[in-house]
């Protein structure tokens, strides 16, 4: 669960707060550079206000704790609360362009779903200039399609589990007990009336109850099966790598990580799968469907604390995956909000 951080005194912003925090965030967005009153008056249409009332404003929005105020200058930086609200009520999400989603579908629709995850965190790095993650489907909510028991002796028997994503998981098997071939299409026709439709996930957690009920006549096949089970549905087996990772060198164009420290955290992370995967387990349950963003503390992880993470997700015959992307906590969030709800859309749908 995502924590967001609330403070003392805190109120609903009037008109006025909300239409100069939405500008400063948007300038310091595109710029990196602390914005004042005299910039805002300036450059922004939105505003008839002079100088000094935004300066007053911006002294409000001070003392609630949406922005800071750095040393080194008369200008202000949004706070993790100010982007927090940002991003919450004030961003304003469009679709993602139309070549930028050409280039998506163009790139991932014709490939093998293997190689379309792999391409799909590059192709994300590349049009976010942040570091960009894809966790490869869950494989307990894939579905089993179809047993095979196939006797290779009187006491050898090779058993493939056919999955759904183009996935076949086989064990051979060796017994004292003769297999009685004449009995292995019935056997067959018994596990699978069971457990086809059904999710890895589901299977494992009701094999035996699932097996013993009407049983009778297939004891010795079904207890090899069984004994089967837990080398065809290991999750570890089953997905040998968990993310993709591409973009890290993105993050050296930003001006607040031009230095080695600073880019400490995301190259540990980088070499760090459990931490990322971590990361996106962050991911509300009862909001599968939505993009989710933490942003700088709310990760909880101390190297991290000047990233944001932007997160959504994917299906792909039952099977879930998550897609992140980190950068600065002055990322365009809009955009990257919109590139990971249609990646997500085009993983789901091209397979």
């Amino acid at each position: 669960m995502i924590d967001h951080y609330t403070y003392p005194n805190d109120r609903e912003l009037n008109d006025r707060e909300k239409s100069i925090l939405r500008s400063i965030v948007q300038s310091y967005i595109l710029t990196a550079t602390p914005v004042g009153s005299r910039f805002l008056s300036k450059t922004s249409e939105e505003f008839t206000l002079s100088p000094a009332t935004i300066r007053n404003v911006m002294a409000d929005l001070e003392e609630m704790h949406f922005i800071s105020h750095p040393h080194t200058s008369a200008g202000r930086v949004p706070t993790d609360k100010g982007y927090r609200c940002y991003v919450d009520t004030l961003m304003d999400v469009q679709a993602l362009p139309e070549q930028q989603r050409h280039v998506v579908k163009e790139q991932l629709t014709a490939l093998t779903q293997e190689q379309a995850l792999k391409d799909a965190s590059k192709i994300l790095g590349a049009l976010s200039h942040c570091l960009a993650i894809v966790e490869l489907p869950q494989m307990l909510d894939i579905i089993i399609k179809k047993v095979h028991l196939l006797p290779l002796s009187t006491n050898r028997l090779l058993i493939a589990m056919e999955l759904e994503s183009h996935i076949v998981r086989t064990v051979t098997l060796e017994t004292d007990l003769s297999i009685d071939s004449t009995a292995i299409d019935g056997t067959s026709e018994f596990i699978n009336s069971r457990i086809s439709g059904k999710t890895i996930r589901y299977v494992r957690e009701h094999l035996i109850g699932m097996m013993m009920e009407g049983a009778r006549g297939h004891h010795t096949l079904l207890r090899l099966f069984i004994d089967s089970v837990d080398t065809l549905l290991n999750p570890h087996a089953l997905k040998e790598e968990k993310v993709h990772i591409a973009g890290a060198q993105h993050l050296l164009e930003y001006p607040e990580f031009d230095s080695p420290n600073q880019l400490r955290g995301v190259i540990e992370l980088v070499e760090n799968e459990d931490v990322i995967i971590h990361l996106l387990d962050q991911r509300e349950e009862n909001q599968e469907d939505s993009v989710q963003i933490v942003i700088g503390n709310e990760m909880k992880e101390e190297r991290l604390v000047e990233y944001s993470m932007v997160m959504g997700s994917y299906s792909i015959k039952g099977a879930q995956g998550s897609i992140g992307l980190i950068g600065p906590k002055r990322m365009n969030y809009a955009k990257m909000v919109s590139l990971v709800t249609y990646m997500g859309q085009v993983l789901s749908h091209s397979r």
